[in-house]
């Protein structure tokens, strides 16, 4: 062996991580190799033919419009490199990219949540009379075609790296849109980086659909959320939401503000200050579960942060049981975190879950086609959820049995 042989022999193997950059990276020219194809061909057609060919339009488009795969592709050519939008999100090609996409540190807790779901398996039963099952619930007053709701997500800057591409009111309009198209709730989010003025912006767009969305708040300076309550009330959503697993962020806070634990006594005060239900997202203990519903909370939201907070949290799954076996039934209890499919959604309600919050795949669908990417996300994990119930005999998302989980 000669010693340029011994030297090819110890090439370093190219990661997953190099893997998905180059492919996104290639992905994104070959989009653009072939829109200049287009745009070509239709200027030598004429005027008329230019600007169908310049969006990028299907040639047999569906009556409609877009496809899911066309919203997937748009949306990976905004958000990279914040997102890879991988075929299989799975957190490896963006580990440790926080502020950005992925999960904190060695991004163990962002896998930690799909590998808890994976851990469940459903049992396949098909001898009963469950044909059509029923997948609508009621929220806050609201009926809704699916147990599915949107996930907290913002930052539409310095998460997402949309500068110029996506404004935040094109961006909260597929969020609310698109799941008012779907039949169920989208939410506006407060991010930590966020002035006052940029929340009023996403607020404007929950009143400008007539008040049919959830509003969340950071756990700021008490005087602060009781502020941003106000205007939620005032936008007309159903209900506000603080997502006290944020308190780990305190270094992105740009002076003055705070973001910060709450005591059981500062959570009350809260709950008193607003007549709307008041929801505490970020609980992963039974402990914390019952600390909730003595405050007062409507509900709770079994969550890790997507796995972007505190590193080598347990998946959501995992700690669900025994949270709900603690409080279900004396408040509402959500659940997120690596939901990517209907079954996902049926797993966590078999685990006690009343709903279940989506992230990635609603925010991809929001910046890859606006209000119909994101109706396209959820009818297709709806769709999911109806044959995974068929096929474990689940007549309603309203009651679905622990056994059926395998």
């Amino acid at each position: 062996m000669n010693q340029n042989d011994r030297r090819e022999i110890q090439k370093p193997a190219v990661t997953r991580r190099d893997f998905f950059k180059t492919a996104a990276v290639s992905a994104g020219a070959m989009a653009v190799a072939g829109l200049a194809v287009k745009v070509e061909a239709a200027e030598a057609a004429g005027p008329a033919a230019a600007p169908a060919a310049a969006a990028g339009a299907p040639a047999a488009a569906a009556p409609g419009g877009k496809t899911l795969p066309e919203v997937m592709k748009a949306a990976r050519e905004k958000l990279y490199p914040k997102c890879r939008v991988c075929p299989e999100c799975d957190g490896q090609a963006c580990s440790g990219e926080v502020p950005g996409m992925g999960g904190i540190g060695t991004g163990k807790a962002f896998r930690n949540n799909l590998e808890a779901l994976a851990s469940y398996g459903l049992a396949m039963k098909t001898f009963h009379d469950v044909k059509k099952p029923d997948t609508s619930i009621t929220l806050f007053g609201e009926k809704l075609s699916m147990p599915i709701l949107s996930a907290i997500t913002g930052g539409v800057t310095y998460n997402m790296g949309l500068k110029g591409k996506v404004t935040e009111e094109e961006y909260m309009e597929g969020v609310i849109g698109g799941c008012i198209a779907a039949g169920t709730l989208g939410f506006a989010a407060d991010g930590i980086e966020d002035p006052v003025t940029t929340y009023a912006t996403r607020l404007a767009v929950i009143k400008k659909f007539g008040g049919k969305g959830l509003a969340q708040v950071k756990p700021r300076a008490q005087v602060d959320i009781i502020e941003r309550m106000h205007m939620v009330e005032a936008s007309g959503a159903k209900a506000i939401f603080i997502d006290i697993d944020s308190a780990g962020r305190a270094a992105r806070c740009k002076p003055p503000q705070i973001v910060e634990p709450k005591t059981p006594a500062q959570l009350r005060e809260l709950v008193k200050a607003t007549k709307l239900p008041f929801v505490i997202k970020g609980v992963m203990t039974p402990e914390e579960a019952q600390l909730a519903v003595d405050v007062g909370a409507a509900g709770i939201v079994v969550s890790n942060h997507g796995g972007r907070v505190l590193d080598h949290t347990p998946g959501t799954a995992k700690v669900l049981p025994a949270i709900a076996k603690a409080v279900k039934g004396r408040t509402l209890v959500f659940a997120d975190g690596g939901v990517r499919y209907g079954s996902d959604v049926l797993k966590l309600l078999a685990l006690g879950a009343n709903a279940v919050l989506v992230g990635r795949p609603v925010l991809r669908g929001s910046v890859g086609g606006g209000a119909e990417g994101v109706k396209l996300v959820l009818e297709k994990m709806r769709s999911e959820l109806v044959d995974a119930m068929v096929l474990t005999g689940t007549a309603s998302v309203k009651k679905v049995s622990r056994s059926i989980l395998a």
